[in-house]
């Protein structure tokens, strides 16, 4: 009879196997099984760095366009980073503060270092870019807020991930995009603008992703509705365009995911690699 051994000399080929080999075949071992809600709720992550990127470029539209004055961006940006600073301590009643040790005073000494280094710089944000043309400036910023959405950390453990370098595009492209606004007044409100909506936005979205879920899912719609009203007062084909976009991450692709999952079908049996799970370390003294 015919063993599966290596150190016996048998009468098989080297290729042989009895009718025994596929008793131990077993399909979609590690499949994971996702439900159609639990995947529309991870898509808000998309859904919210789309509109944060929808939101940014709307803004310094209407700043270009002579609409909306620094001043009031300015006052308004504040506002909202003070709720939500407020709203960041109170969802966990404080418990990520004390664990990392930092202080109100320390976050109020570093934002103002921050706003005294960008406002000094503004003139050069403001001449940096002067040698280069519109459209070259324009096409720049296009594609560092595209890899901006690319290599964010939308949860999800992957080797392109890079918040990192994630955050830096973004701010790169803000910065472009400053450069050909009227004055530095301008330049210093929308790169202030840029980091808030970039790097201090994302962080209240986790915390309310992993403490209020729901509080997590109103604000997702909200910031998605003010996101579309923004770019309906530019193009009403850009914002059908957008809606249509946010629609089919938040509803289709999810659908798409569940009914792909069906067609899943990964062997498992003795012809895979054999894992050695027992602790060898002590081999290695």
């Amino acid at each position: 009879r015919w063993q599966k051994v290596l150190y016996e000399r048998q009468p098989f080929p080297d290729n042989y196997v009895d009718q025994r080999f596929l008793e131990e075949l077993r399909k979609n071992v590690h499949a994971r099984q996702y439900g159609y809600q639990a995947v529309v709720f991870q898509s808000g992550a998309v859904v919210q760095q789309l509109c944060s990127v929808c939101v940014f470029v709307v803004t310094w539209w209407y700043m270009d366009a002579g609409m909306l004055s620094p001043q009031g961006l300015f006052g308004a940006a504040l506002v909202s980073s003070l709720l939500g600073y407020l709203l960041f301590d109170a969802v966990d009643s404080g418990a990520g503060r004390r664990e990392s040790g930092r202080t109100r005073w320390a976050d109020l000494k570093s934002t103002l270092v921050f706003a005294a280094f960008t406002y000094g710089f503004s003139p050069v944000l403001k001449t940096l870019t002067e040698s280069i043309s519109t459209d070259t400036i324009y096409a720049m910023s296009a594609l560092m807020l595209l890899g901006h959405l690319i290599f964010f950390d939308y949860g999800v453990n992957a080797a392109i991930v890079s918040s990192t370098l994630s955050l830096n595009m973004a701010i790169f492209a803000s910065v472009c995009l400053a450069s050909r606004l009227p004055r530095s007044l301008h330049a210093f409100v929308m790169v202030t603008f840029a980091m808030q909506i970039f790097a201090l936005w994302p962080m209240l979205q986790k915390k309310l992703k992993a403490q209020t879920p729901r509080c997590y899912v109103g604000v997702t719609v909200l910031f998605a509705l003010v996101a579309l009203v923004g770019l309906a007062t530019i193009s009403s084909v850009g914002a059908v365009l957008f809606a249509s976009l946010l629609l089919a991450i938040s509803c289709l692709c999810p659908y798409c995911l569940i009914r792909l999952q069906l067609l899943k079908d990964n062997i498992h049996g003795p012809w895979d690699e054999a894992e050695i799970k027992e602790d060898l370390s002590r081999f290695l003294m």
